[in-house]
């Protein structure tokens, strides 16, 4: 007689075993890096505001609290809403309704400026905020901050 070939049921109960620990090992390293990559997009808008606040400091001799003097706007669909001061914001096409407006301190002046994001980036209760001034800091500011 011929033997059969093929898995038996407890070959593949441990193959599937092995495979849902290996899941559960790397779905959490997934998300965080899933969300540093969001990140990259509010620290490299901010970093584009802070070009055009100098360019326009340049030109104008003062910062601007305008996005739309400054002819800045996020390209494409983005998870975060950006603010300057005088509660200017140019609000992402998600509609992060979490988070809006509460940006933090957002101002300029005619001898500095700040500039902030928010955003829910991993869909639970916690917003996350950065902000950017004139002195070029980037930092991530905890919710307990605001």
């Amino acid at each position: 007689m011929k033997a059969k070939k093929g898995f038996t049921l407890i070959e593949l109960m441990i193959v599937v075993a092995i495979i849902g620990i290996l899941a559960a090992i790397a779905i959490p390293d997934f998300l965080k890096f899933q969300a540093k990559a969001k990140q990259s997009e509010a620290k490299t808008n901010l970093g584009s505001i802070f070009t055009t606040q100098v360019s326009y400091f340049g030109e104008k001799n003062e910062y601007s609290d305008d996005f739309v003097l400054l002819h800045w706007e996020p390209a494409g669909q983005n998870m975060y809403t950006y603010y300057s001061g005088g509660g200017t914001d140019v609000n992402n096409l998600k509609g992060d309704s979490i988070c809006q407006g509460q940006a933090g301190d957002a101002a300029a002046s005619p001898n500095g400026f700040t500039a902030t994001a928010s955003g829910n980036i991993d869909n639970d209760t916690d917003c996350d905020f950065w902000f950017i001034n004139d002195a070029k800091v980037l930092e991530n500011l905890p919710t307990s901050d605001l």
